[in-house]
Protein backbone atom coordinates (compact mmCIF):
# COMPACT_ATOMS: atom_id res chain seq x y z
CA UNK A 1 0.00 0.00 0.00
CA UNK A 2 1.13 3.60 -0.77
CA UNK A 3 1.59 6.12 1.21
CA UNK A 4 -0.74 8.90 1.52
CA UNK A 5 0.71 12.44 1.94
CA UNK A 6 -0.44 14.71 4.31
CA UNK A 7 -0.06 18.06 4.38
CA UNK A 8 -0.96 20.32 7.36
CA UNK A 9 -1.17 23.99 7.23
CA UNK A 10 -1.22 26.48 10.43
CA UNK A 11 -2.11 29.83 10.59
CA UNK A 12 -1.07 32.93 13.69
CA UNK A 13 -3.66 31.05 16.00
CA UNK A 14 -2.71 30.34 19.42
CA UNK A 15 -4.60 27.21 18.60
CA UNK A 16 -1.54 26.64 16.48
CA UNK A 17 0.27 25.54 19.92
CA UNK A 18 -1.62 22.21 19.38
CA UNK A 19 0.64 21.42 16.06
CA UNK A 20 2.63 18.80 17.74
CA UNK A 21 -0.44 17.09 19.14
CA UNK A 22 -1.97 16.98 15.72
CA UNK A 23 1.15 15.29 14.27
CA UNK A 24 1.79 12.93 17.30
CA UNK A 25 -1.90 12.18 16.79
CA UNK A 26 -1.66 11.14 12.75
CA UNK A 27 1.60 9.12 13.83
CA UNK A 28 0.08 7.08 16.29
CA UNK A 29 -3.13 5.93 13.86
CA UNK A 30 -0.84 4.95 10.37
CA UNK A 31 2.64 6.19 10.91
CA UNK A 32 3.75 3.55 8.31
CA UNK A 33 0.86 4.65 5.94
CA UNK A 34 1.54 7.98 6.09
CA UNK A 35 3.97 11.09 5.46
CA UNK A 36 2.98 14.16 6.80
CA UNK A 37 4.76 17.64 6.03
CA UNK A 38 3.79 20.92 7.55
CA UNK A 39 3.50 24.56 5.95
CA UNK A 40 3.22 26.93 8.65
CA UNK A 41 2.77 30.66 8.09
CA UNK A 42 5.51 33.30 9.47
CA UNK A 43 2.96 34.02 12.98
CA UNK A 44 2.34 30.54 13.36
CA UNK A 45 5.68 29.80 14.27
CA UNK A 46 5.02 32.00 17.75
CA UNK A 47 3.93 28.90 19.20
CA UNK A 48 5.85 26.19 18.51
CA UNK A 49 9.41 24.95 18.18
CA UNK A 50 9.60 23.88 14.87
CA UNK A 51 12.90 21.83 15.36
CA UNK A 52 11.21 19.81 17.60
CA UNK A 53 9.08 18.49 14.90
CA UNK A 54 9.91 15.05 13.55
CA UNK A 55 9.05 16.01 9.99
CA UNK A 56 9.53 18.16 6.62
CA UNK A 57 8.33 21.58 7.71
CA UNK A 58 8.48 24.42 4.88
CA UNK A 59 9.05 27.95 4.81
CA UNK A 60 8.50 30.98 2.94
CA UNK A 61 11.57 32.12 2.14
CA UNK A 62 11.25 28.04 0.75
CA UNK A 63 9.47 29.04 -2.04
CA UNK A 64 12.47 31.34 -3.70
CA UNK A 65 15.09 29.73 -1.94
CA UNK A 66 14.55 26.86 -4.55
CA UNK A 67 13.46 28.83 -7.49
CA UNK A 68 16.74 30.22 -9.61
CA UNK A 69 15.96 29.99 -13.35
CA UNK A 70 13.03 28.42 -15.71
CA UNK A 71 12.13 25.11 -15.18
CA UNK A 72 13.27 25.04 -11.34
CA UNK A 73 10.79 23.79 -9.19
CA UNK A 74 8.09 26.48 -7.87
CA UNK A 75 7.45 24.91 -4.44
CA UNK A 76 3.45 25.69 -4.15
CA UNK A 77 3.46 23.91 -7.11
CA UNK A 78 5.23 20.72 -5.74
CA UNK A 79 3.59 20.32 -2.09
CA UNK A 80 0.10 20.69 -4.62
CA UNK A 81 1.29 17.78 -6.12
CA UNK A 82 2.78 15.68 -3.29
CA UNK A 83 -0.08 16.06 -0.89
CA UNK A 84 -3.75 13.71 -0.79
CA UNK A 85 -4.93 16.03 1.33
CA UNK A 86 -4.49 19.32 3.07
CA UNK A 87 -5.53 20.46 6.00
CA UNK A 88 -5.34 23.90 7.38
CA UNK A 89 -5.53 23.41 11.30
CA UNK A 90 -5.83 26.37 12.90
CA UNK A 91 -7.00 28.75 9.91
CA UNK A 92 -7.41 32.24 11.76
CA UNK A 93 -9.32 35.48 10.61
CA UNK A 94 -6.84 36.08 8.75
CA UNK A 95 -5.25 33.76 6.74
CA UNK A 96 -9.31 32.50 6.03
CA UNK A 97 -10.52 36.33 4.84
CA UNK A 98 -7.02 35.82 2.81
CA UNK A 99 -8.32 32.06 0.81
CA UNK A 100 -11.87 33.51 0.77
CA UNK A 101 -11.13 36.14 -1.53
CA UNK A 102 -8.21 34.54 -3.40
CA UNK A 103 -5.33 36.55 -1.98
CA UNK A 104 -1.85 34.36 -2.19
CA UNK A 105 0.57 36.29 -0.13
CA UNK A 106 2.61 32.80 1.44
CA UNK A 107 3.72 29.75 0.76
CA UNK A 108 0.44 28.17 2.47
CA UNK A 109 -2.41 30.89 0.52
CA UNK A 110 -0.21 29.69 -2.73
CA UNK A 111 -0.84 25.98 -2.15
CA UNK A 112 -4.27 26.89 -1.45
CA UNK A 113 -4.81 28.94 -4.31
CA UNK A 114 -3.12 25.91 -6.59
CA UNK A 115 -4.80 23.45 -4.60
CA UNK A 116 -6.39 20.75 -7.25
CA UNK A 117 -10.29 20.93 -5.80
CA UNK A 118 -10.81 17.52 -6.61
CA UNK A 119 -8.64 16.60 -3.67
CA UNK A 120 -9.87 16.91 -0.09
CA UNK A 121 -9.12 20.31 1.76
CA UNK A 122 -9.86 20.48 4.72
CA UNK A 123 -10.34 24.25 7.52
CA UNK A 124 -9.88 24.03 11.16
CA UNK A 125 -11.04 27.77 12.30
CA UNK A 126 -9.81 28.98 15.32
CA UNK A 127 -9.86 32.53 16.69
CA UNK A 128 -11.79 35.26 19.43
CA UNK A 129 -15.37 34.37 19.81
CA UNK A 130 -16.33 38.19 18.50
CA UNK A 131 -14.29 37.77 15.32
CA UNK A 132 -15.93 34.50 14.64
CA UNK A 133 -19.19 36.41 15.52
CA UNK A 134 -18.46 38.31 12.75
CA UNK A 135 -21.01 38.56 10.29
CA UNK A 136 -18.09 38.63 7.46
CA UNK A 137 -16.93 35.33 9.31
CA UNK A 138 -20.06 33.43 8.38
CA UNK A 139 -19.66 34.77 4.68
CA UNK A 140 -16.19 33.86 4.64
CA UNK A 141 -17.08 30.23 5.86
CA UNK A 142 -19.85 29.72 3.67
CA UNK A 143 -17.48 30.36 0.51
CA UNK A 144 -14.61 27.99 1.09
CA UNK A 145 -17.06 25.48 1.63
CA UNK A 146 -18.51 26.32 -1.63
CA UNK A 147 -15.08 25.87 -2.74
CA UNK A 148 -15.65 22.18 -2.00
CA UNK A 149 -13.29 22.63 1.29
CA UNK A 150 -14.80 20.72 4.61
CA UNK A 151 -15.13 22.42 7.80
CA UNK A 152 -14.24 20.88 10.83
CA UNK A 153 -16.19 22.97 13.39
CA UNK A 154 -14.76 24.90 16.11
CA UNK A 155 -16.09 24.92 19.45
CA UNK A 156 -17.39 26.21 23.03
CA UNK A 157 -14.73 27.16 25.36
CA UNK A 158 -12.82 29.65 27.45
CA UNK A 159 -10.28 31.17 24.86
CA UNK A 160 -6.99 32.10 25.24
CA UNK A 161 -7.64 35.91 25.85
CA UNK A 162 -10.23 34.99 28.46
CA UNK A 163 -13.28 34.84 26.97
CA UNK A 164 -15.50 32.26 26.39
CA UNK A 165 -17.83 31.37 23.14
CA UNK A 166 -17.21 30.11 19.93
CA UNK A 167 -14.21 29.88 18.16
CA UNK A 168 -11.83 27.65 19.86
CA UNK A 169 -10.01 24.99 17.28
CA UNK A 170 -11.80 21.79 17.26
CA UNK A 171 -10.32 19.10 19.62
CA UNK A 172 -7.36 17.77 18.91
CA UNK A 173 -8.92 14.19 18.56
CA UNK A 174 -11.92 15.50 16.49
CA UNK A 175 -8.96 16.74 14.00
CA UNK A 176 -6.90 13.58 13.77
CA UNK A 177 -10.70 11.77 13.45
CA UNK A 178 -11.59 13.51 10.74
CA UNK A 179 -8.28 13.19 8.87
CA UNK A 180 -8.62 9.51 9.46
CA UNK A 181 -12.00 9.58 7.79
CA UNK A 182 -10.32 11.40 4.93
CA UNK A 183 -7.62 8.81 4.14
CA UNK A 184 -10.05 6.16 4.09
CA UNK A 185 -12.53 7.75 2.14
CA UNK A 186 -9.24 8.29 -0.51
CA UNK A 187 -8.51 4.70 -0.09
CA UNK A 188 -11.65 3.23 -0.73
CA UNK A 189 -12.22 5.79 -3.97
CA UNK A 190 -8.62 4.33 -5.20
CA UNK A 191 -10.03 0.57 -4.39
CA UNK A 192 -13.11 1.02 -6.37
CA UNK A 193 -11.33 2.42 -9.93
CA UNK A 194 -8.08 0.40 -9.31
Amino acid sequence: MEKKHILIGCTGSVASKYIPEIILGLKNIADDDIEIQLLPTQNSKHFFKVEDLPITVWDDADEWRSWQKMNDPVIHIELRRWADILVIAPLGANTMAKIATGICDNLLTCVVRAWDVKKPLYFAPAMNTHMWNHPITGEQVLKLKSFGYKEIPCILKKLACGDKGFGGMAEVSSIVECIKGALKEIREQETKTS
